[in-house]
């Protein structure tokens, strides 16, 4: 007997540009285990107060309304770095009852202990962060000795039937850039995708001036020679996917994507929002305000008012967020503290 269809959601979350928003990102926790010199300073950042936090109830309660109200299809668990928050399976079983595509994007250090667990608790998809293959630069570059465990881990998302298992790679110019065809033939070698992420200004430091952004064309020209590729028609994504002309469409480690969110930035079709880990919701990854959707929900709101919240947060995102323009007003949060 065929299932009934779904309901439709009561509406749909449509910011000024008609823009329909249908991606939400949670993070989990603001508190990370690496110190990544683009992210974090080396002695890291205050962290929010524990009880300022969401609970993984409170958290459940937001994706649930904006899944049942504004049709919200696709959820993705960050941080700071998702594991080191306990019981974190805990929370995914929570979500993964929504139907969503629920992922996460984790440093992959502690994914060796826990992609068994995340995978049977509902998550469907897993990317790793990972800039260097390199033992010394990976130190340099998280502070931290500890590219065997994320290597590891890695092994452990496939093992575990994630697919596809994406690595994310940020370049830097002049720090890793010369690593290019090195992580293409590791994606192919190890069956997964791995996307080259343009550098943003999300440094805790403050340095990004964009003299160190690497563009599509320093990526593709780097790799082209030796592994011929082909673009793939872009979906609502924001990579850019081409495909190895050599391996079956689909195959593992097929592709690579690229993010061009500098240069060629997607903020015309940009379908996200974010969650903080204390309850702040933010309509663009460059946002200067925020919504607090936690006094809402302590407050004792209703899920009719935590709907209107979030309607008005999403209806007053900018067209784009101007990098490199005289408009562009630099987040007074980092990467880690907003959420990837």
């Amino acid at each position: 007997m065929d299932r009934p269809p779904a309901p439709r959601p009561a509406d749909e979350l449509v910011d000024g540009f008609g823009r329909v928003h249908r991606d939400l990102r949670i993070s989990v926790t603001d508190r990370c285990d690496f110190r990544c010199t683009y992210c974090m300073p080396e002695e890291g950042l205050p962290s929010v107060p524990r009880d300022q936090v969401l609970t993984y109830e409170e958290i459940g309660r937001i994706a649930r309304v904006l899944v049942e109200r504004y049709g919200i299809t696709s959820i993705r668990l960050t941080g700071g770095e998702p594991t080191v928050r306990a019981r974190l399976s805990e929370l995914v079983a929570l979500l993964a009852p929504l139907g969503t595509d629920l992922s996460m994007t984790t440093n992959g250090a502690s994914l060796e202990r826990h992609a068994a667990d995340l995978r049977a608790a509902g998550l469907r998809r897993i990317n790793v962060s990972l800039d260097s293959l390199r033992p010394e630069r990976f130190a340099e570059m998280t502070r931290r000795d500890a590219l065997d465990k994320v290597l590891r881990g890695i092994d452990a998302a496939v093992a575990a039937g994630f697919s596809p298992v994406k690595v994310n790679v940020v370049l830097v110019a002049g720090v890793n850039d010369d690593e290019i065809l090195d992580f293409a033939e590791f994606g192919r070698s190890r069956g997964v995708t791995v996307r080259f992420i343009e550098f943003m200004p999300l440094d805790a430091d403050g340095h990004w001036d964009g003299s160190e952004v690497v563009g599509r064309d320093q990526v593709l020209a780097a790799l082209s020679p030796a592994l011929p590729l082909e673009p793939v028609v872009r979906g609502h994504e924001p990579a850019e996917r081409y495909r190895y002309l050599d391996r079956e469409a689909g195959s593992a480690g097929s592709e690579i994507g690229i993010i061009p969110s500098v240069t060629t930035p997607f903020c015309d079709s940009c379908d996200r929002i974010r969650l903080t880990a204390e309850g702040e919701l933010r309509n663009c990854l460059f946002s200067v305000e925020e919504t607090d959707l936690r006094a809402v929900l302590r407050g004792g709101g209703t899920d009719a008012e935590l709907a209107e919240a979030i309607r008005r947060c999403v209806a007053s995102k900018r067209a784009g967020h101007g990098i490199g323009t005289p408009t562009f007003i630099r987040p007074g949060r980092s990467m880690s503290q907003i959420g990837g």
